[in-house]
C-alpha cells in the first residue's frame, strides 16, 4: 500500500475588470462630431428647436443620439502605463531589445539568446535612469511657484478625468440661458 500526501495549489483567476460603457462626451469638442449630434437631436425631437416639457424624454433622446454619434467606450479599463519619463535613449534601448528578441526567436541559438538577456538588462537600466532624471527634474519644478501651481493643475486633472458626465444637466439656448432644469 502507497500513502501519498499531496499540497497542489490551484492558479486563481483573475477578473477582468469591466467598467460602465460611458459615452464619449468629450467628442463633442470637434466641430463635426457637434454638427452631426445637434442635427441627430433635431430629427429625434421631430425639427422642433423648443426643448420638450418631459426633462426625461428630452435626456433619453439626448443620451441616444450622443451613442449613436459620439459612440461609447468599451468598458474595458485601460492600463495605467506611466510615460512621462520616457525619452528617446529609453525608445531606442527598447527597439534594440525588440530586434534582439525577434533574432532570438528566429534562431534558438544560445549565443542570441545571450544577447536578448544582455538587452534586457540594459533596457532595466536605461529606464531606471531615465526615471530618476525625470523625478529630479520634477522634483526641482516643484519647489519654484510655478510647479505649486502645476500641482494643483494636475490634481484638479486626475479629479475631472474621474468624473463623468452621466446625464445631460441643463440645455441652454444660442445666448446661453438655460431652457430647462
Amino acid at each position: 500500500m502507497v500513502v501519498c500526501r499531496m499540497v497542489l495549489e490551484a492558479k486563481k483567476k483573475r477578473r477582468r475588470v469591466r467598467t460602465e460603457r460611458r459615452i464619449r462626451w468629450w467628442k463633442l469638442k470637434e466641430e463635426e462630431c457637434s454638427v452631426r449630434f445637434r442635427e441627430e437631436v433635431r430629427q429625434r425631437l421631430g425639427g422642433v428647436e423648443e426643448v420638450l416639457d418631459d426633462w426625461a424624454t428630452t435626456a433619453g433622446v439626448m443620451r441616444e443620439a450622443a451613442r449613436k454619434v459620439l459612440g461609447v467606450t468599451s468598458g474595458n479599463r485601460k492600463q495605467d502605463k506611466e510615460t512621462w519619463w520616457w525619452n528617446e535613449e529609453v525608445q531606442e534601448s527598447i527597439r534594440r531589445k525588440r530586434l534582439a528578441k525577434q533574432k532570438w526567436d528566429r534562431q534558438s541559438d544560445e549565443k542570441s539568446r545571450q544577447e536578448y538577456k544582455e538587452m534586457r538588462q540594459q533596457v532595466k537600466r536605461d529606464v531606471a535612469k531615465a526615471k530618476e532624471k525625470a523625478y529630479e527634474e520634477l522634483y526641482e519644478r516643484l519647489d519654484t511657484k510655478e510647479g505649486e501651481k502645476d500641482l494643483y493643475r494636475l490634481a484638479r486633472q486626475r479629479d475631472r478625468a474621474g468624473k463623468d458626465v452621466l446625464q445631460v444637466r441643463a440645455v441652454k439656448d444660442g445666448e446661453g440661458n438655460v431652457l430647462t432644469s
